[in-house]
């Protein structure tokens, strides 16, 4: 028998690179702007978006209406704001329509699991709508156990609360030290399910942040998900 039930993985920056991602259609959408009348350089652009995005958070919905704002009126004198909003938000979501994808490991490797009878599910922080998207738009979608996807906004408790995995734990009556779980963040993804007794997987190759620098250690390291799935067969006897 194997020796886990489920697993569970976070998304962003552990089933597909978010941040490079992100990165990417910013910078499409300043470029967009720009093009579209607004009068500043490409670089102090990006920048001052950034900041708004850190200040409001990555789920505020008008990143570039603050954007202009912080600008001042001469950046858009004689244009229509309007329009060089729009132009933004268009080039950013072509960017996430056009590019967004899993890393190649990710999709052959949750298959093999569902395939083997072990429950795949998501625990994440965010918006419900914007993360179930991100899942549908990956592929990953078809590979969970419906009933095995949480989602902060969704359940009432954000990361990196332990009662947010408490939750999933409960919900499909697993024993924590029968469930895993991957992400990259040491912080929101490791030190909570270690608290709770389940093995934390700590995603190193797309993590902005390393467990040592938390005084954090991970149950065990992969770099992508074919050591992920070395380990689930040599070590909890999950054939995948």
């Amino acid at each position: 028998m194997p020796a886990l039930d489920a697993v569970f993985f976070d998304i962003d920056d552990t089933l597909f690179p978010t941040t490079a991602f992100a990165g990417r259609a910013r910078r499409n959408a300043v470029r967009a702007m720009i093009e579209a009348g607004l009068d500043a350089p490409e670089e102090l652009v990006l920048k001052e978006l950034e900041e708004v995005i850190a200040e409001f958070s990555s789920n505020y919905e008008h990143h570039f209406d603050k954007l202009l704002t912080r600008l001042g009126p001469h950046a858009t004198t004689n244009q229509s704001s309007a329009l060089i909003v729009a132009a933004g938000v268009a080039a950013y979501h072509d960017t996430k329509f056009r590019t967004i994808a899993p890393f190649e490991d990710v999709l052959p490797l949750l298959a093999d699991l569902k395939e083997a009878g072990v429950i795949v599910g998501i625990i994440t922080h965010g918006l419900s709508v914007k993360q179930a998207e991100k899942l549908w738009r990956l592929g990953v979608a078809r590979h969970l156990n419906p009933m095995a996807v949480f989602i902060s906004d969704q359940v009432g408790i954000s990361k990196p609360n332990p009662k947010l995995y408490q939750y999933a734990l409960r919900a499909l009556k697993l024993e924590p030290s029968r469930v895993m779980y991957v992400g990259d963040n040491p912080e929101h993804d490791i030190a909570p399910p270690l608290f709770l007794g389940m093995p934390a997987v700590w995603s190193s190759r797309a993590a902005r942040r390393k467990p040592v620098d938390y005084g954090i250690e991970p149950t065990h390291v992969v770099a992508n998900f074919g050591e992920l799935r070395e380990l689930l067969r040599e070590s909890y006897d999950v054939p995948v």
